[in-house]
């Protein structure tokens, strides 16, 4: 082993081996470049890092059928205090966002009420009237009371604001069909006038009664492509500004995923640029103050560029893209990476008069056992169910293998120049530790019981007050004015429409009909309860063809049974006898399909709600009733647990499950790369010492998550991923302490190096806004803290301590 490492770091491989990093380094490059040209690029949707789900075959439809009708929408209202202002408002924003780019618009299905859709749906049902009756209808005719519609239908005759007609009147005597159709129309607090959607906002803070016009529109492109966020806020931009340069006293608020995807993108690129900015000025400026020189700083300047040339080109070949969040997360490898040149020349100040081979040669059982446990901590990163974390895995692993590779192949040529007057940090670090030794390490019985003991009671107590928490909306921070307009507009679409849905299963299509409208009152009841805000269900457009037949039998009695009466009753003329006889057999097998209503034009936005049979699968039927204004998500989940044909899909309450679980399998992993470490360790150190260097991360974990439990900080599956990291860089400080049984003063100026620049990049993470790298940074800050705190006291164990 020593001659075969001898002659790999012999000065006669010195250029070879630059050579071969020079070749890396290009070959990285021309990758890179030929990816990016190729399509790889940077992901900012959000979705893209949540987990996978297992689902049935029939539930991953729903899930991507709801996922594909509500994504990218978005929903404007414009609000005055005078309603036709802000109708007019809403038509010409209508008009400006339609006119935009007609050949590559940014959003396509501009409308507020859809007007053809009502017309389409009239068209349709009144071809079923006579499969239709209202509640009361169907009552009055189950009793034998056909009279008292006759009399109604004369009321509605004579009155002055009746739709009658004498066209309806001649196919629908007893005009049965108008309230069929209003009941198809779902209670909502909204109103239609002049084909505009209006909601009324009710006075409050001395504010009169205001209107607001709702418009909708889908994106042509997803809100999280970057390209089509900046297509879609320029227009939306444009709309807004025109609609005000005309209606000055309008107010428009905003919702959907759009706004909150630019909000995350803009301050993913600000935190990109400004943590790592400041990470990379923060080492840099470590470097000069302790080396005093240009050289060590062009070295590292050289290491970190490569090393994230490696992470970029790697994690892009492997994944196809960059997720935004990878590049937040990988702006640490700054501070990690960096380790390898302060090692490096901290140990030549100790031994000014080695080589760079002989250098090397020391600290390369150190850093080679430090690249693999880095590796053992970032592929337990890797078995993480978040494609972006995966990502950070390989960008951190790739990076600090190219770092690796950097000092062994290109210092014995870039790094050859010996350092001087640098020795003032060295002896620094070594007061330092002697301070530390010899103050803080207790040389009593009692003191040691002592101390034992009170860091006994600060873990427990943390950890006694620690909890967790799973909720995946942690991922994303949303600014409170987007969140603020949201909730408005929510409220006046009656709670808009959340993410959990019900599905509803059978083997046939008339069962899943049945069951959708022995919903219908549970969900009434349940708006009635306040527990959701409302609903939208194929009900009331799909009745079962039992309920349909039903329908039709009864109409007989007015048809078959007392038509003379009828018409004799409201003076029409006998010669509609005839036709309305024919036209009501004829229908006696024209039954309302789910197919027949779907394709046609009045069912075509309905169609995202039904889920037809799958032969592949061999799933059955299936509809999806969608819910809006859930307050007590629970309260409602209750109501169906006891239905195997129902199904509450909470998708959201689903991948925090798995990161619940995933949290617990990544603290599993870490107590099993400790012991994997003390075994690896213990063939080189010897049990005992083996022992001593992974307490040291181990310890740091544990107190770790009582400063967590103690700041009330919730535990997430991001605390848990810190602290593989936690482990890694933790061993990599123990280690080295370990390999210095003379002379440490080296690797305390390096480990404190090390430990300052991956604090100061780590602990820049803690001031994100986004929760999940709060929570990560925050805990990689505790972490290398207490481990820099502990690691010194390693030399007590060492074989010749100073």
């Amino acid at each position: 082993m020593n001659l075969s490492l001898s002659a790999l770091l012999s000065q006669k491989t010195a250029k070879l081996r630059f050579i071969l990093w020079l070749a890396l380094i290009l070959a990285s490059i021309a990758t890179g470049f030929s990816l990016w040209q190729s399509g790889a690029r940077v992901q900012s949707d959000i979705l893209a890092m949540l987990p996978k789900v297992s689902e049935s075959p029939i539930t991953q439809r729903a899930m991507d059928q709801v996922e594909q009708q509500l994504a990218n929408r978005v929903y404007l209202g414009l609000i005055s205090n005078n309603e036709q202002s802000a109708i007019n408002a809403a038509k010409l924003t209508i008009q400006t966002l339609k006119q935009l780019d007609s050949k590559d618009p940014a959003f396509i299905n501009i409308s507020s009420a859809d007007m053809a859709q009502a017309d389409a749906l009239n068209q349709y049902y009144f071809n079923h009237r006579f499969q239709l009756l209202t509640l009361s209808q169907q009552q009055l005719l189950q009793q034998g009371q056909w009279q008292q519609l006759t009399q109604a239908a004369l009321e509605k005759l004579y009155n002055a604001f009746s739709y009658a007609n004498s066209e309806l009147l001649s196919r629908d005597p007893l005009l049965l069909y108008p309230d069929s159709l209003l009941a198809l129309a779902p209670s909502q607090q909204l109103t239609v006038k002049q084909g505009v959607l209006i909601a009324t906002i009710a006075p409050s803070n001395n504010q009169p009664l205001r209107y607001a016009a709702i418009v909708m529109a889908k994106g042509s492109d997803s809100a999280f492509n970057p390209n089509a966020q900046q297509q879609q806020l320029s227009a939306l931009t444009l709309a807004f500004n025109t609609t005000k340069s005309q209606f000055k006293e309008i107010e428009i608020i905003k919702a959907g995923a759009l706004f909150h995807a630019i909000a995350a993108t803009d301050n993913a690129k600000k935190e990109v640029s400004s943590i790592g900015l400041l990470s990379l000025v923060g080492v840099i400026s470590l470097v000069w103050l302790a080396f005093r020189s240009l050289m060590p700083l062009t070295i590292a300047v050289v290491t970190v560029s490569t090393s994230l040339l490696f992470a970029v080109v790697s994690t892009a070949l492997i994944f196809g893209e960059l997720h935004l969040l990878t590049l937040v997360f990988g702006t640490s490898l700054i501070g990690i990476s960096i380790d390898y040149c302060f090692h490096y020349y901290c140990e030549r100040l100790t031994h000014p008069s080695d080589t760079s081979e002989q250098v090397i040669k020391r600290i390369f059982a150190a850093i080679t056992l430090a690249l693999i446990t880095s590796a053992i901590a970032y592929s337990a990163m890797g078995f993480a169910p978040f494609p972006g974390m995966q990502q950070v895995a390989v960008f951190c692993a790739a990076g600090l293998l190219g770092a690796y590779l950097t000092l062994v192949l290109a210092y014995p040529t870039l790094a050859s120049q010996p350092l001087n007057n640098a020795n003032q940090a060295l002896n620094l670090a070594s007061r330092y530790q002697g301070f530390m030794l010899n103050r803080f390490t207790p040389r009593s019985l009692i003191a040691k019981m002592g101390l034992s003991l009170s860091v006994t009671i600060f873990i427990l107590t943390g950890l006694l007050r620690l909890t967790a928490n799973d909720d995946i909306r942690q991922l994303q921070h949303t600014p409170t004015d987007i969140q603020a307009e949201e909730n408005q507009l929510r409220t006046l679409l009656s709670g808009g429409t959340d993410n959990q849905f019900l599905l509803v299963t059978a083997a046939t299509e008339e069962q899943v009909k049945q069951h959708l409208a022995e919903l219908e009152p549970i969900l009434e009841q349940a708006k009635q309860d306040n527990l959701i805000g409302n609903h939208l269900s194929l009900s009331r457009f799909l009745p079962s063809q039992k309920q349909q037949q039903l329908n039709y039998q009864l109409q007989g009695q007015i048809y078959l049974q007392h038509l003379d009466e009828i018409i004799a009753t409201l003076g029409l003329d006998d010669n509609i006898k005839p036709e309305l006889i024919y036209a009501y057999q004829a229908a006696g097998s024209e039954f309302i399909s789910a197919a027949s209503f779907l394709n046609h034009q009045a069912g075509v936005s309905f169609k995202p709600l039904w889920l037809a049979a799958d032969i592949k699968d061999d799933s059955g039927y299936g509809a999806i009733v969608l819910l809006g204004g859930i307050k007590q998500l629970n309260r409602v989940a209750a109501l169906f647990t006891d239905n195997a044909n129902v199904q509450l899909v909470d998708k959201v309450g689903d991948i925090s499950r798995v990161m619940g679980h995933y949290r617990q399998l990544t603290l599993a992993l870490l107590a099993i790369a400790l012991v994997v470490a003390g075994v690896i360790f213990s063939f080189r150190f010897g049990l005992k010492l083996a022992a001593v260097v992974v307490a040291v991360p181990a310890l740091a974990a544990l107190l770790t998550l009582a400063s967590l439990g103690l700041l009330n900080n919730p535990l997430t599956l991001f605390h848990a991923l810190a602290l593989i990291l936690v482990f890694g860089i933790g061993v990599d400080y123990s280690l080295f302490f370990a390999e210095s049984t003379q002379q440490s003063k080296g690797v305390m100026m390096a480990v404190f190096m090390s430990a300052i620049s991956t604090i100061l990049a780590f602990g820049l993470l803690a001031f994100s806004q986004t929760p999940a790298i709060n929570a990560f940074g925050l805990t990689l800050l505790f972490g290398i803290s207490f481990t820099f705190l502990l690691a010194p006291f390693i030399q007590n164990f060492t074989r010749n301590p100073l």
